[in-house]
C-alpha cells in the first residue's frame, strides 16, 4: 500500500453540470474532515457544504462519498466529491485539496495503476478499462466491457488451471517414478490433454484477429480509374463534403480519410487517387500511396464508370471479396446485373452498398461470444503459450517436458500482468488520462 494520496478532477475539464473529484490514499479521510467537516457514513452519498482548508470561505455545496479500502476502485481508503462544475468551482476544490497534508496531485492513469498494484484489476482488465474509455462505437464498447469486466482473465484462467494439472502429472512422474500408488507413463498420460489446450489456444489466437481489427477499427479503401466517382461516393456515404469532387482528372493526390460508425463498428474510409498511367510526378506518387493503401485495407471498393467500358488498370486490381460497384448508374440501366449500381446524384443503390459493407463488416470484426485477444501483446503471449505446448508435446523427457508446461504457464501469466510487465506499466498507464 503506498503512503502518499493523490487526488485530480476525474470528468472532463471544462464548464459542465457536476465535476467528480477523486482522492485515494491513506489521507482521504483527512480530506474529506477537512473540506466537508465529516466522513460520512461508507458508500452512503451526503449533501453538505465545502470549505477552503485556510480561509473557512464555503466553497460550494455538492455530495460526498466514503470509500473505505479495500472496497474501493483502487483498493485504497477513497474519498470522492461531487460538485458543480464551473471552472472556478472546480479549481477552488483543488486548490484547498493541494493545502490538506499528505495530498497531491495524480499523475496519468494513477487510480487505476493503484487498482493494479493492490489486485483490483489485472492487467488485461487494465487495458480493458483503457480501451472502454477510447471505445467510439457500440462494438467497442461491449468488446472493452467485456475484458474490463475480466472475460479474458477468466478465459487465460482457465486455461492456466488446466495447464497446472497437467504439470502436476508430470511432476508426479519425475518425483515419485517407483511409488505404488503413483500410475507409471503419466507423462504420456498427459501429451492428449496438451495437444488439446495447444489446439484451444491456436483457435483462439485465430479469432483474435477480428478483436483486433474491431479495436483499431477497419480500413476500407476506394480504387477506381479519375472520375470514376471515388470521391462523390465517399462524399455520399459520409453525409458530408469531405473529399473535393471534380470533373477534372487527378484532382485526388493524397488519400482523403473519414472516419464513420457502420453499423456500430468503426470503419475509416479512404478515397484514393485516380489509377491510371502518368508521367507527372506528384499524381504518380498519389497513385503509388492509392496502391499501398489499398493492399493494407480490410476491405476495398473498386468502382467502374457506368458510362465508359471497364477501366483495364482498375480491372487488374480487383480482388477476390472486394465490392465491385457501378457508379453513375443513372447515366446508363445498360450495366451487369451481378454488380452493385449506385448513384450519388439520385442516392439508388446507396441504401444496398451501405448494407453491403455492413454485412461486410461484421463478418471481418464481428463480435466474438467468446472473449478475445485484442492487443499485440495478447498476442504475443499466446504464440509463446502455444510455441512451448508444441515442445512439450514432443519431449521424450518428463523433466523437458514440464520445463516446458512451466514457460507456457508464465507466457498465460504474463496476459494478465502476473509476471514479467515491469517495463509495460509505465507505458499502459501513461495512456489514461489524469483522474483515471
Amino acid at each position: 500500500m503506498r503512503a502518499d494520496t493523490i487526488f485530480a478532477l476525474s470528468t472532463a475539464p471544462g464548464r459542465a453540470g457536476v465535476a467528480l473529484i477523486r482522492v485515494s490514499g491513506p489521507e482521504s479521510g483527512a480530506a474529506l474532515k477537512a473540506l466537508a467537516g465529516s466522513v460520512p457514513p461508507p458508500r452512503h452519498a451526503h449533501l453538505c457544504d465545502l470549505f477552503d482548508t485556510e480561509t473557512k470561505e464555503s466553497l460550494d455545496q455538492g455530495l460526498v462519498l466514503w470509500f473505505p479500502g479495500p472496497k474501493s476502485f483502487t483498493g485504497e481508503d477513497v474519498a470522492e466529491f461531487h460538485i458543480h462544475g464551473g471552472r472556478a468551482t472546480v479549481e477552488s476544490v483543488l486548490e484547498a485539496l493541494a493545502r490538506v497534508p499528505g495530498l497531491r496531485p495524480a499523475e496519468p492513469g494513477e487510480f487505476t495503476r493503484r487498482a493494479f498494484e493492490t489486485g483490483r484489476l489485472d492487467l488485461a482488465q487494465v487495458e480493458g478499462l483503457a480501451d472502454l474509455i477510447d471505445a467510439e462505437t457500440a462494438a467497442q464498447r461491449k468488446q472493452a466491457l467485456r475484458q474490463m469486466e475480466g472475460g479474458l482473465s477468466d478465459l487465460v484462467g482457465a486455461w492456466r488451471k488446466v495447464l497446472v494439472g497437467l504439470m502436476a502429472q508430470v511432476a508426479a512422474d519425475i518425483d515419485f517414478p517407483d511409488e505404488d500408488d503413483v500410475p507409471g507413463g503419466l507423462t504420456a498420460k498427459a501429451r492428449p490433454g496438451i495437444t488439446g489446450l495447444r489446439a484451444e489456444l491456436e483457435e483462439q489466437l485465430a479469432k483474435g484477429e477480428k478483436a483486433r481489427r474491431l479495436r483499431r477499427g477497419l480500413e476500407v479503401a476506394i480504387l477506381g480509374a479519375p472520375n470514376a466517382g471515388k470521391s462523390s461516393l465517399l462524399n455520399a456515404l459520409a453525409g458530408r463534403e469531405a473529399a473535393i469532387v471534380s470533373a477534372q482528372a487527378g484532382t485526388t493526390r493524397d488519400v482523403v480519410e473519414v472516419h464513420m460508425d457502420l453499423a456500430g463498428y468503426p470503419v475509416t474510409l479512404a478515397d484514393t487517387a485516380g489509377l491510371r498511367e502518368t508521367a507527372e510526378e506528384i499524381e504518380s506518387e498519389g497513385i503509388r500511396r492509392a496502391l499501398a493503401r489499398a493492399a493494407d485495407a480490410d476491405l476495398r471498393l473498386v468502382l467502374f464508370d457506368a458510362q465508359l467500358p471497364p477501366d483495364e488498370i482498375a480491372k487488374r486490381e480487383v480482388r477476390e471479396g472486394d465490392i465491385v460497384v457501378i457508379s453513375k448508374a443513372d447515366l446508363n440501366k445498360d450495366t451487369p446485373a451481378e454488380f452493385l449500381r449506385v448513384s450519388t446524384a439520385t442516392g439508388e443503390g446507396l441504401a444496398a452498398l451501405e448494407a453491403r459493407l455492413a454485412d461486410e463488416v461484421v463478418a471481418r470484426a464481428g463480435l466474438s461470444e467468446t472473449p478475445a485477444i485484442t492487443r499485440a501483446r495478447h498476442r504475443r503471449a499466446l504464440e509463446d503459450a502455444i510455441a512451448a505446448l508444441h515442445r512439450a508435446e514432443t519431449q521424450e523427457e518428463a523433466e523437458l517436458c514440464g520445463e516446458d508446461l512451466r514457460l507456457a504457464a508464465r507466457a498465460l501469466e504474463r496476459i494478465l500482468g502476473k509476471v514479467d510487465v515491469e517495463d509495460l506499466l509505465d507505458v499502459i498507464f501513461s495512456e489514461f488520462c489524469i483522474g483515471k
